[in-house]
């Protein structure tokens, strides 16, 4: 990398989300791939996605040719100060303890969830009762 290349924080360099004006994140190198975006394979919307974050893992992803590799170079405008990009946030769905598979309306499960060990509980108690010896 050349001299000139310039060191970029994350914050610069996701304002450069847009069609007209778009910066990638990858492998530690920032790329202004504006002028490519009508030439990429994939369409600009594959870019535009690829914005504000590090997109190493969706370019790796894709399995880029040598050819489109070397390409990338010409493109390659500085490299990213690492310590300003955001840690990777990682989805947690939400808990869903008593999941409802088949729809039924929640009072009735709330019912069931107290008839049911109190049912159990009866019968207990009858069988003992009809098998106890005398």
């Amino acid at each position: 990398m050349a001299s000139d290349r310039k060191l970029f924080n994350f914050e610069e360099v996701e304002k450069h989300d847009k069609t007209k004006d778009c910066w990638l994140i990858i492998s530690g190198k920032v790329y202004d791939v504006t002028s490519f975006m009508d030439d990429h394979p994939g369409g600009d919307e594959v870019l535009l996605s690829a914005t504000r974050k590090d997109a190493t893992n969706d370019f790796e992803d894709v399995g880029h040719s040598d050819s489109a590799r070397e390409t990338m170079k010409e493109y390659c405008i500085g490299e990213i100060d690492e310590s300003t990009v955001p840690a990777k946030r990682t989805h947690i769905p939400p808990q869903q303890p008593n999941y409802n598979h088949d729809k039924t309306p929640e009072f009735i499960i709330k019912i069931l969830q107290f008839l049911v060990p109190l049912l159990i509980l009866g019968l207990a108690f009858v069988v003992r009762h009809y098998t106890k010896k005398e």
